[in-house]
């Protein structure tokens, strides 16, 4: 019989943390993050990782696993939140999959790409590339890929080609999912038997709580948290850590100035945020049917 597992999906600042909380008390499940920065120790002002006292006693995991300086791929979340759905569902506990990365989703529920393995040739090559031009290439070969993806993330832009080179098209997408009000099932796949919570806001209301997150973040220490941490790591993992670490990175060297920082991360993040509810869009549109209401509009 298929295991049970709840997914809670939606761009930043959209609140998937507290949604999944309220869950899992509900419902007595186990929370696992679907992020792929949350991973990190010591990224906890610029990822918004939530605080043990909002966790309110459920359980998380895949949360401060990893040093900064480590890799940590789809794969490693593959195989690390299948042992722990087995886990947390062994126990009498629901598992309840939460976060922004989509491409983990993905991932667990439609697999990774076989042979896909590191071209170093096509690498080199690729290498050769600007930002600008690596994330025309994929937006070209696969859009819906593009959209998941950071156009200044070259280490994503790189794999990206390097995996449709390596299968000669396009990854294939998870099967078909049914949104609804509240919750949709899912008959794919049958290992699992999975629901969905997608929380798209309103645009106003989340560009509000995406400057409200940033305010809070630079209050909290954001700009002494990057700069910890690019001390630890450099300048080049500094950039792949996501978009507050880059931009907080050139500030620390002086590419910028710090009245900058606010209005630029401001609008990236709202980009950012406008690619994932793009994702989740198009994860609806490819499902609706005349009875399909529309996603759900909530906090």
């Amino acid at each position: 019989m298929p295991t049970q597992i709840l997914l809670i999906a939606g761009p930043t600042a959209s609140g998937k943390s507290s949604r999944a909380v309220a869950e899992a008390q509900e419902r007595g499940g186990e929370v696992i993050s679907v992020d792929s920065r949350q991973v990190y120790r010591g990224l906890d002002i610029g990822t918004e990782k939530i605080f043990a006292s909002e966790m309110q006693g459920v359980p998380h995991h895949l949360i401060d696993i990893r040093s900064p300086l480590e890799p940590y791929s789809a794969g490693d979340f593959v195989q690390d939140a299948t042992r722990l759905i087995a886990d947390i569902h062994a126990r009498g506990k629901l598992p309840i999959l939460a976060g922004g990365t989509h491409f983990y989703f993905d991932a667990l529920l439609n697999g990774l790409p076989m042979g896909t393995d590191m071209n170093p040739k096509l690498r080199k090559e690729l290498e050769k590339l600007t930002d600008e031009e690596l994330y025309a290439r994929v937006r070209a070969s696969d859009p819906r890929r593009a959209d998941e993806l950071d156009p200044k993330n070259r280490r994503r832009l790189v794999r990206a080609l390097e995996i449709i080179a390596s299968l000669g098209h396009v990854p294939t997408r998870p099967g078909k999912v049914r949104l609804s009000q509240g919750l949709g099932k899912s008959d794919f796949p049958k290992r699992y038997e999975v629901e969905w919570i997608v929380i798209d806001p309103p645009r106003e209301e989340l560009r509000t709580r995406i400057d409200v997150r940033l305010e809070n973040a630079f209050l909290r220490g954001l700009t002494d948290e990057v700069r910890r941490v690019r001390e630890e790591v450099g300048d080049a993992r500094l950039n792949e850590l996501g978009l507050e670490y880059k931009i907080v990175g050139e500030y620390l060297r002086d590419e910028r100035t710090e009245e900058s920082l606010l209005p630029i991360l401001s609008a990236k993040l709202w980009q950012y945020a406008r690619r994932q509810k793009a994702w989740l869009r198009k994860l609806h549109d490819e499902q609706t049917t005349a009875a399909t209401p529309s996603l759900q509009d909530r906090n």
